[in-house]
């Protein structure tokens, strides 16, 4: 229908300037269709991946149907094997925190799973940490004091009893 005007690349970092910016103001949206359009002038521009990345995770508690899948497709496209475990970690915790806020029947004991695997996620990513950088322990620590507080488990097992005729 219609065909995307092309960046100049000298136009890149104040673009990404304006997308992190869009991101802090919660539009989401916006800083999605700016890193799009980065994208399309470098596809391998690491700052833009990111960004796109944290946008539609922040669309997550807005109730939009984001696919998860198109989220973590991102991720093998982060050259450092550290952001892509930790970025991995931010998918998980964002899908728990977006489902606690949600509410509804099991919504504790998905966004525990969800939670946990987020600190998986941050275990591995603590493992390849660059020296000085804790931010992987420092989500860690938020799940799990975000489990702590709201009392957050696993499903219960459901045992289904047969009775013999």
């Amino acid at each position: 229908m219609f065909e995307f005007k092309l960046l100049s690349r000298e136009a890149i970092p104040a673009a990404l300037e304006k997308a992190m910016r869009y991101r802090l103001l919660n539009e989401p949206g916006e800083a999605e269709s700016i890193s799009h359009d980065v994208l399309r002038t470098e596809p391998d521009n690491q700052q833009a991946l990111v960004i796109l990345l944290l946008a539609l995770t922040d669309r997550f508690s807005k109730g939009y149907a984001i696919g998860v899948t198109q989220i973590q497709e991102l991720l093998p496209r982060l050259r450092d094997p550290y952001e892509q475990r930790y970025y991995a970690g931010i998918i998980c915790e964002r899908q728990a925190k977006a489902r606690l806020h949600r509410g509804g029947p099991g919504c504790g004991s998905e966004a525990y799973e969800f939670l946990r695997e987020a600190m998986a996620w941050y275990e591995k990513a603590e493992a390849l940490r660059p020296p000085g950088n804790d931010d992987a322990l420092l989500r860690w620590n938020a799940c799990a004091r975000i489990i702590m507080a709201n009392g957050l488990a696993p499903r219960a097992e459901e045992r289904i009893t047969l009775q013999s005729e």
